[in-house]
Parts: structure tokens; sequence; C-alpha cells
């Protein structure tokens, strides 16, 4: 009796059944069988939503604003109560995340006018202070701010082949820049802001974030990439977890300038910002700093268009030698491997840029690089360029230049002695000639028994260069003359 009550009884379907049963049960819409499938199939399905949507969510979730109550975005900060501001923030927030093509002034008129203007409402709101960056604020924020500013740059059409910007070039402006320079003091105020909670930002601000904010430094707005420079020296200073990530991201956009492309418009504003972060390093430098000197920062003197940020490269390569002196002979010796040989304007700069690292060389470090530098730099004072060969001798007027020289004479004086009788004897500009009087002159008063020496020795090579340069001459008489008896004798022959 039991048995026949149990067996009435519903019972759960195994789910190696389930296709089974619910065949057998098609037929009986009210069997609890039935049911119970119905519920199961239903629930697996919302399973695997859910994981799609945790997939699809991972950076900025929709959960975050399931409890936000909705606010009409077409509404003004003033016309709700204070319990809705919030709410109203995050609903004109994500109003603005639609993107309209501002290349044609005509289309989209009013949307656009609209969204402007919501910009700005934010960005008053956000500046009076009266926002609560919580969670679903935050989460609203940084896709408000993917939606606008990450986007793929068209190929560059510049007719030059140095890459990034010249002197020569005019700027281009993106049309959409009336947007775009609001959405950025937005998120330059959201990263400023006092009471934000930098363990929540920092699942929004990550590494996916971060890389897309990298590539933008790649725009040929120079408004854009200020705006950029900015909002990263702030990130970097607020977002400690980040600083390695970060540093590793600027290395690989340089890696890729330097070895790859020599296309990047944002190189300059990178290293300014990193000209800022090497003067806060710790003393002594880690490992990890030094590769970051001998791997990105000396190679990006190669490339054609240093002029372009030559100047934020000196003033990181001298703050690295101001943290660690040992570094400067590295610094000299990547400068000699790099030097410019047939492009004038750059090599004025790497002379320039040599003074200030002189200026911060110890004289162990120098005497390890004097030779080699010296053969350099006689090269220099003998250039046709006459800049060129002013900068070179312009060195000897720095004090501290001047007393490297002085008590390393006995090396360096051989090296560009000849070079200097060589410009008093042939070089054509008037300057240089007086230049080069003055440093003899100097050398003169330094150690006149040496400047005799060399000049001795100067004329002995002098006297055996032409002794060769005459037996050389000679030589040559004697086989064309033999020649011409060979012809005389083969045309005697013939006839």
């Amino acid at each position: 009796m039991l048995k026949q009550i149990l067996n009435k009884l519903p019972r759960k379907v195994p789910k190696s059944d389930q296709p089974d049963s619910a065949r057998s049960n098609s037929g009986n819409s009210t069997s609890f069988g039935n049911v119970f499938q119905c519920t199961n199939v239903g629930s697996t399905i919302s399973s695997k939503l859910n994981v799609v949507k945790r997939v699809s969510s991972v950076v900025f979730p929709a959960s975050m604003n399931a409890g936000v109550e909705a606010v009409d975005p077409q509404l003004s900060f003033k016309d709700v109560s204070n319990s809705q501001k919030q709410n109203l923030f995050i609903s004109k927030l994500n109003l603005c995340c639609k993107v309209y093509d501002m290349s044609d002034p005509d289309k989209n008129c009013a949307e656009q006018d609209i969204k402007r203007q919501t910009l700005t409402e934010l960005l008053d709101f956000v500046s009076s202070g009266s926002v609560k960056f919580t969670e679903p604020a935050i989460s609203a924020m940084c896709k408000m701010c993917a939606s606008n500013l990450f986007r793929v740059f068209p190929p560059k059409y510049r007719t030059s082949s140095t890459g990034g910007e010249t002197e020569d070039e005019e700027p281009m402006f993106d049309p959409a820049w009336s947007h775009l320079q609001i959405v950025y003091d937005l998120l330059l105020q959201f990263i400023n802001y006092n009471s934000l909670d930098v363990k929540v930002a920092k699942i929004y601000i990550n590494h996916a974030f971060l890389l897309r904010l990298l590539d933008l430094f790649d725009s040929e707005d120079p408004r854009e990439r200020d705006c950029l420079k900015t909002i990263l020296h702030r990130i970097y200073g607020k977002f400690m977890v980040h600083r390695p990530f970060i540093r590793k991201g600027v290395s690989n956009i340089i890696y890729r300038f330097v070895f790859e492309t020599e296309r990047h418009n944002g190189i300059a504003e990178l290293l300014e910002i990193f000209g800022s972060v090497i003067s806060g390093f710790a003393s002594p430098l880690k490992e990890e700093h030094k590769i970051f000197l001998l791997r990105a920062l000396i190679p990006l003197h190669k490339p054609k268009s240093v002029g372009v940020y030559h100047q934020q490269l000196t003033y990181c390569v001298v703050q690295f030698i101001d943290k660690d002196p040992k570094l400067a002979s590295t610094v000299i010796r990547g400068l000699l491997k790099y030097w410019p040989v047939t492009n004038s304007q750059k090599e004025l700069m790497f002379i320039s840029e040599l003074e200030e690292v002189l200026e911060m060389t110890s004289m162990a470090e120098f005497q390890k690089v004097m030779e080699p530098l010296f053969r350099r730099l006689s090269c220099c004072l003998n250039s046709y360029h006459y800049q060129v060969a002013e900068r070179a001798h312009l060195l000897w007027n720095n004090e501290h230049i001047l007393n490297l020289i002085t008590e390393n004479r006995q090396v360096i004086l051989p090296l560009v002695f000849s070079a200097l009788v060589h410009n008093t004897q042939n070089h054509w500009n008037q300057a240089v000639l007086n230049l080069t009087q003055n440093v003899r002159k100097m050398l003169s008063q330094m150690d006149e028994d040496l400047v005799l020496a060399c000049q001795h020795k100067l004329e002995e090579e002098d006297s055996k260069s032409s002794a060769a340069a005459e037996r050389r001459r000679m030589t040559w008489e004697r086989l064309e003359a033999a020649a011409n008896v060979q012809s005389a004798a083969t045309c005697s022959v013939a006839c």
C-alpha cells in the first residue's frame, strides 16, 4: 500500500533522462515533471546568461547601476532634490556615452548641443564638490570617458618621413575637441577629487584603461596631448599600484618608436612626464630604472626626429646622472654611439647635451671616456659647418669642462692640437678662426711645454707625410715611364 502511494508522488527526473521524459509527458501540460523540467532548463539558461554578463562587464559592470533610480537626464541639478542629485549625475553620465560624428557640423546639431550642455553641467557639478563618487558613479564616469576618448586614429598621411610633428608642420586639430576638452576636464577633476576612494577607482582605472589612455598620446592634436600629459601624471601620483605598469607601457611605446616605426606624436609629452617621475626616484637607483635609461632613453637619440623631443630627453638624462653620477660615462658612450655624421643640426643638439652632461661628470667618470670623446670633438672642431665648429670651441669656455681638460691635458692636447692647427690654416669662417686662436692661446697658458711638444710632433708627422707623398710621386713617375717604354717597344714590333 505504501509503495503504491510513493509511486504516485512526483519525483525529480535525472539529467540523463530529461529528453525522454519530456517527450513522454509532452501531451500532459499539467504534469509536475514537465513543470520541474521547464524550471530546470530556465535556470540553466539563466546561469549561462549570467556568465556572459560577467565576462562582458568586467570593467564597467551593468549591475552597478541596477539599484540606481532612473532620473530624466534632461533635468537640471537645480530642479531636483539633494537626494536625487546623485542619481541625476549618473543618468547624465550615461546620456553622454553616445558619440556623434563631429566632422559634419550640420549633422545632429541639436543632439550635439544637448550633449555639450550636459557635459558642462557635469563639470560644474563635480567642480562644486557636491558629488559623491560611489562605485556606481565611478563606473559611470569611467564608462563615459572611455566611450568618448578611446578611439582609433586614422592613418597618418603626412608627407614627412621623419615621424611625428616637426617645426615646419601645421598641427592638426580634432573637430570633436569642443566635447573632448570637457570630457578631459571631467576626468582630471575626477582623478583629483579629494574624497575619491582609490581602492574602488583602481577597479575601473585598470590596466586596460591605462593602455588605451597611453594609445591616445599618438593624437595629432597638441591640445589633447597636453591634457593627457596632465592626467597621466596625476594618475601616476595617485594610483601607486599602477606605477610599474605605466613605466612599462611607456617603455614599450618608446621601443616601438625607436626600433620599428619612428612615428609617434607624443614622445615629447611622455618624456616630460618622466622627467618629473625620474626626479622622484629614490637613491640608489633600482636596476629597472637603469635599464630604462640604457634601453629606452639613450636609443631615443637615434631617430631623425630627435629635435622634436630633444629638450625633454636631455632633462631626463640629466636627472638620471643627478641621481647616480656613475651613469655619466655610460651616457657619454651612448651619445658617441649615436653621434650624427651628416646631420649638422642634430650634431649641434648633441654638443649642447654633451655640455650639460659634462658639467655633472666627475673626474673618475670623465677619464673613462675622454679619449673617444675628444677624438669626436676634434672632428667637430674641424667641421666646415661653422655653427658646429663654433659650438665645439665654446665648450672650452665652460669652467668645469676646462678643469677636466687641464687635469688630463697630457692625453687631451695631443688629440685636439692637430685639429686646431688645421683650422688656423684652412678654415673659411672668420669667427671660427678667432675662436681657434683663443683656444690655442688658452692651451699655451695652460702648459706651454706640452703645446711646443705637440707642435714639434705635428711638424715631424707633416715631414714624414710629405716624404711619403714624395716617394709615392716618384714611384708613380717610374711606373709611368716604364709603361711608356713598354708601349713604344710594342708599337715598333707591330710595325
